[in-house]
């Protein structure tokens, strides 16, 4: 028994689920802190946003590096989860596809951030490129079939396209209120909808 009365794996069970919760409060901020202030932002100013102290988050990532990465596969995660959710919920394949391509976006402007993290020539960089590759492909796909299918976008899409040229599209100079990554995507959404019957 613990000092409180409660069986000790009770204690254990409690103590594991205040770390996730935790931890899932510091990639949620993390994420915001970075797309805002990029990954080189304060680690004290990822911390005030989660509303915990310092060595919470030295606790869980010693090194800016360990948070960046679980930034990224949790973004990843969250991203492939999203779809299936969104098909089964949005009034049409075509409405699911432009929510899913949103949260993409926002997903790659923290991706973009890795860079300054690790080398792209570096194992753990390869690592996590065929992780995305793996976790979102197959949901692009599943959206793309669906929205096809359903006679709103075109038949000769692949997944790897789609989700290629977003990624080129969303690479711009920093800051430059001249560039719209998401207006040139809608107009790019627009032309999937063109010669549906291709």
């Amino acid at each position: 028994m613990s000092p409180a009365g409660k069986p000790s794996s009770d204690a254990a069970r409690s103590t594991r689920a205040d770390a996730v919760r935790s931890r899932q409060k510091l990639l949620a901020a993390a994420a915001e802190v970075f797309v805002e202030s990029g990954v080189d932002a304060p680690v004290r100013e990822i911390a005030a946003r989660a509303g915990v102290g310092m060595g919470t988050v030295y606790r869980h990532f010693p090194a800016r590096a360990d948070l960046v990465v679980a930034v990224f596969r949790h973004q990843v995660e969250e991203c492939a989860d999203a779809g299936p959710q969104l098909l089964a919920s949005a009034d049409s394949p075509l409405t699911a596809l432009r929510q899913w391509i949103d949260l993409f976006v926002d997903f790659l402007v923290t991706k973009h951030g890795l860079a300054h993290s690790m080398q792209p020539d570096s194992s753990g960089f390869n690592a996590l490129h065929t992780f995305f590759l793996d976790r979102l492909l197959p949901v692009a796909e599943e959206l793309l079939a669906a929205a096809a299918e359903a006679g709103e976008i075109r038949t000769d899409i692949q997944p790897y396209e789609l989700m290629r040229g977003i990624g080129n599209l969303c690479v711009a100079p920093d800051g430059d209120p001249r560039y719209d990554p998401r207006r040139l995507i809608d107009l790019l959404l627009l032309g999937l909808q063109q010669g549906k019957a291709a």
